[in-house]
């Protein structure tokens, strides 16, 4: 199939505005072809949503895995963030990460829910994200285990203070997760220093399987750059919805 096929997507933009951080929040929506209100459909949660669907192509990416590979049609939900406070979201020290993290569970969630056929149940919801999107993605399963049990972990920005909080928890059986890094992320720094990504990701893949997780793991060539993760997605999601 032509790549003009794989382009014809339907997207609707959405916003809440979410009492806990004060402010609307915008969300994308990807329906997939054939969509149907009356059946069901899972769903994958995106962080950095505005980033998942230009830089890491995923609405053109499950077209095609949809249309081309058998794969069940789902639904998308990418999230939108402020990069100026979005590590003050994301990470665990953050001044917002509380307030995001229940905008996330108690307003985002259920106005999805409310709007578009999305299955309930935690083996049915994916959550995706890239660094520190990834990390808040990991503390939203841990503190919602009725909600989550499927991380997509895109080079995760696991610092100290989450494998502080990793390492308090006793079972994480109930999580899955499809975890990558690249090579070259040995010595990326960001906005609260420089780090070392492949020696993180590795220690928290350690801690997760120690704790019971099943976590799918892989370490190839490629920098902390969507050019990187956007190869990997298809592989990501068929890994969570085949």
């Amino acid at each position: 199939m032509t790549d003009s096929n794989y382009l014809k997507r339907t997207i609707i933009k959405e916003e809440i505005q979410s009492q806990f951080l004060g402010e609307k929040r915008y969300l994308r929506v990807y329906l997939p072809p054939g969509y149907n209100e009356i059946l069901s459909y899972p769903v994958i949660y995106c962080q950095d949503g505005e980033e998942f669907f230009n830089f890491g192509r995923i609405a053109t990416h499950a077209n095609r895995l949809i249309l081309d590979e058998g794969l069940e049609p789902f639904i998308i939900v990418g999230v939108e963030v402020n990069t100026a406070v979005r590590t003050e979201e994301y990470a665990p020290f953050g001044t917002r990460f509380d307030a995001y993290t229940r905008c996330f569970t108690e307003e985002i969630i259920p106005f999805i829910e409310r709007n578009y056929p999305v299955r309930r149940e935690p083996a049915e919801r994916v959550l995706a994200g890239d660094s520190l999107g990834a990390t808040v993605s990991l503390h939203l399963a841990m503190k919602n285990p009725e909600l989550f049990s499927k991380i997509i972990s895109l080079s995760g920005a696991y610092y100290e203070p989450s494998l502080e909080i990793l390492a308090q928890e006793t079972d994480l059986s109930y999580l899955s997760l499809f975890m990558i890094v690249g090579l070259q992320e040995d010595h990326y720094t960001t906005d609260t220093g420089t780090y070392n990504f492949v020696e993180l990701n590795r220690r928290a893949k350690a801690m997760l399987e120690e704790r019971g997780a099943q976590v799918v793991y892989f370490e190839k060539d490629g920098k902390h750059l969507w050019g990187f993760w956007q190869q990997e997605l298809p592989d990501a999601m068929v890994h969570f919805l085949k």
